[in-house]
């Protein structure tokens, strides 16, 4: 059996002696990026604990058949929908969104369902809307999702199908 190669280490190397030579080369820069990076950091892992015992709650509680009715073959259009307004109430950052697309698919969502939360989670999250609203306008708000949602649902129809086609699954 062939080891699988993993990138991860090599990056975390490279990124460290980056962060090295930056902080020997201008210190004033390698302590901004030193802060900036804690604090993200920090702030990550005040989010990711309470997402994944979400997204295990979830899998615990939501059954298989309710996810496939909905959101599978059998959902339809409706379904594109219903990953919307999902997409649409997810809190936190885009690293939230991603276990759970994945949690979708192993529920048995379409991929095409999937991207469309994903792509809605990018796009129309509450939070988001509300301070782009109050700065920018709702017409501006409204002209956007206008817009945008159909081409999320679109786009992500054509990726479906295309992959499905190429059996791709989300693994992980």
């Amino acid at each position: 059996m062939r080891k699988k190669i993993s990138f991860f280490y090599p990056l975390l190397i490279l990124a460290l002696l980056f962060w090295a030579v930056l902080y020997l080369v201008n210190p004033a820069s390698g302590k901004i990026v030193s802060r900036n990076f804690f604090g993200s950091f920090l702030t990550m892992m005040k989010i990711l604990p309470f997402t994944f015992i979400l997204i295990s709650l979830f899998e615990v509680w939501v059954k298989k058949e309710k996810v496939e009715k909905h959101l599978g073959t059998e959902g339809g259009a409706l379904s594109f929908l219903w990953a919307l307004a999902l997409g649409g109430t997810t809190v936190g950052p885009m690293i939230v969104a991603f276990p759970v697309a994945s949690a979708l698919h192993r529920k048995g969502a379409r991929l095409s369902v999937v991207f469309t939360y994903i792509g809605a989670s990018a796009v129309c999250r509450i939070p988001m809307t509300i301070f782009e609203s109050s700065y920018l306008g709702v017409k501006f708000t409204l002209i956007r999702y206008g817009v945008s949602l159909p081409l999320i649902v679109l786009t992500s129809i054509i990726m479906g199908r295309v992959l499905e086609k190429r059996n791709f699954s989300i693994t992980g």
